[in-house]
């Protein structure tokens, strides 16, 4: 299969709902903290009244720690805890490249677009896009428009660094135009 999208196996799994499980009160799977972003973001009384825009700093606030929760998993599954972290971009404003050391996620964008750099491309987010991503994933996220954006992510288990790596050369999709 010749797809830039890593999540595309057999089809995305975001766009096939009725397989996603409704959120427990302590996720196990990557399907439950998809399901469990998904639902916060549904709810904007949870973090609409909380975004914050500071054009002289990265805004961000932790919605929820979930600590390691023994008894929590489901029999041969081992508990996680995670965090949920709501971050404001304004135009301009990026994460820099990084990682997310030990630490698998789920970024869903709540408003706006942001763009997403990798070494395999450039991707646009727009409101309600969601990335997956496993521990040593690098990325820069950035806010190329000129409207602020809102995103939500989950880090399992709760993020303890963020590791930042050279900047890669930006992706260009140019062709040769031919006359």
């Amino acid at each position: 299969m010749n797809s830039d999208n890593d999540l595309q196996i057999a089809g995305d799994i975001l766009e096939v709902r009725h397989l996603l499980q409704p959120p427990r009160e302590h996720p196990s799977t990557v399907a439950e903290f998809v399901g469990l972003a998904r639902s916060v973001a549904a709810d904007r009384s949870q973090w609409e009244h909380l975004v914050r825009y500071d054009a002289t700093t990265r805004w961000y606030h932790r919605l929820r720690t979930v600590p390691q929760a023994l008894g929590s998993a489901r029999a041969g599954e081992t508990p996680i805890g995670y965090e949920v972290w709501l971050l404001s971009w304004v135009p301009g404003q990026g994460s820099g490249s990084h990682d997310h050391g030990r630490s698998s996620g789920v970024l869903t964008v709540l408003e706006g677009t942001l763009t997403e750099r990798t070494e395999r491309g450039t991707r646009a987010l727009g409101t309600g896009a969601q990335r997956v991503f496993a521990p040593g994933y690098v990325h820069e996220v950035v806010n190329d428009t000129l409207e602020p954006a809102v995103s939500l992510h989950i880090y399992y288990p709760g993020l303890t660094e963020m590791p930042m790596h050279p900047a890669t050369a930006p992706h260009c999709d140019a062709r040769p135009v031919s006359a």
